[in-house]
């Protein structure tokens, strides 16, 4: 028996507390589907939209989370199947990507493989206000709304019926890890065997670990921390050795002991998953020369970094992930339903 309402958490403003709205149990038109969130991720970009780092007008107040799992138990008579044509229906577990491309803006019409690119993107969890019926835009809530009338852009992927939700929220920062190894890969900046290393040890420095060992990385070394849970994580997930920002304190000694790992000339990749102005300096300096540094960790301003570009490798090929401004190479466009193998990768995740 359905409850007569639904909870929603919303946020009014950068640093307002968390709201618990109660919302009527919508009425499911025939393209839509109401969606039972299992687990959804805490982005590292939703806590920058709540320190007010966010660069664009925000529709205040809405409701956060955009990494989600859920199961379908609602839908109408025309939502049979996700955007691969697999079959959908009442118990299929799902997950959302967050774009929603308008589809006639400049970028989306010339450029479509470019859809992040779109003047007026809608997004789940960010671009959709509260006010906007029936108010379940987002993954802080016990469930959300998806119409394909309303909201065409939106895409919905079904999930392997034996995938815990847990692990099936993680699919979308997954498929932004893959994403950037894919553009290293056509820039000819990663290919098999190459040695990697990825600054950062939260859940996206985790999953680059993950992906870069499945998408055929010869050596994986991360830099982070703490040691427990993190860098003991990271090694479970792949990585051969990890360097501790917190042991290892002084840059410059960080760079001395991955190079001392990978070999004296330097890594041919190095990532940035950290978040953290600092880490795109160091990291470059622990390139070997005609490297390739793939920045993901920036997608709001985090702040300014003092840097020279006469130190460090020469040759080096600097990538951007969600900015231009960051992009030797430009574009980024939202993956399709990539699938990794995380069957060895399948314990939850520590929730910090």
């Amino acid at each position: 028996m359905r409850n007569s309402s639904i909870r929603v958490a919303t946020f009014a403003g950068p640093g307002a507390e968390p709201i618990i709205r109660s919302v009527p149990w919508p009425q499911v038109s025939k393209n839509a589907a109401l969606i039972q969130i299992g687990a959804c991720g805490v982005c590292g970009t939703d806590l920058h939209i709540l320190k007010g780092h966010w660069p664009k007008p925000l529709p205040w107040p809405f409701t956060l989370g955009h990494e989600l799992g859920g199961v379908i138990v609602e839908a109408g008579a025309q939502f049979t199947e996700d955007f691969m044509g697999k079959p959908l229906g009442i118990g299929s577990k799902v997950m959302i990507p967050p774009l929603m491309p308008c589809g006639r803006c400049y970028y989306c019409v010339h450029y479509p493989e470019r859809a992040n690119k779109c003047l007026t993107p809608v997004y789940y969890g960010r671009y959709l206000g509260f006010d906007k019926p029936p108010h379940l835009w987002g993954g802080f809530a016990e469930y959300v709304y998806v119409d394909l009338d309303m909201l065409p852009g939106t895409k919905v992927y079904k999930l392997p019926d034996d995938m815990p939700l847990r692990l099936g929220a993680l699919s979308e920062p997954l498929t932004s890890c893959i994403r950037a190894f894919n553009r290293a890969i056509r820039a000819g900046g990663f290919t098999w065997g190459d040695t990697v290393v990825i600054q950062g040890s939260g859940p996206i420095g985790i999953l680059a670990i993950a992906a870069a060992r499945e998408m055929g990385a010869g050596r994986v070394i991360c830099v982070g921390a703490p040691e427990t849970p993190r860098l003991e994580l990271a090694r479970k997930f792949g990585a051969e050795a990890t360097v501790s920002i917190e042991e290892i304190t002084a840059p410059q000694q960080r760079i001395e002991r991955v190079r001392d790992v990978v070999g004296g000339f330097g890594a041919d990749l190095v990532m940035d998953c950290s978040g953290h102005p600092s880490a795109g300096p160091e990291g470059i300096e622990m390139l070997r020369d005609g490297g390739t540094y793939v920045e993901m960790g920036q997608f709001t301003d985090a702040g300014s970094i003092n840097t020279s570009w006469r130190q460090g490798p020469q040759c080096a090929r600097v990538m951007g992930l969600h900015r231009e401004r960051f992009a030797a190479r430009r574009g980024y466009a939202p993956p399709r339903a990539q699938q990794v193998s995380l069957a060895r990768h399948a314990e939850p995740l520590p929730v910090r």
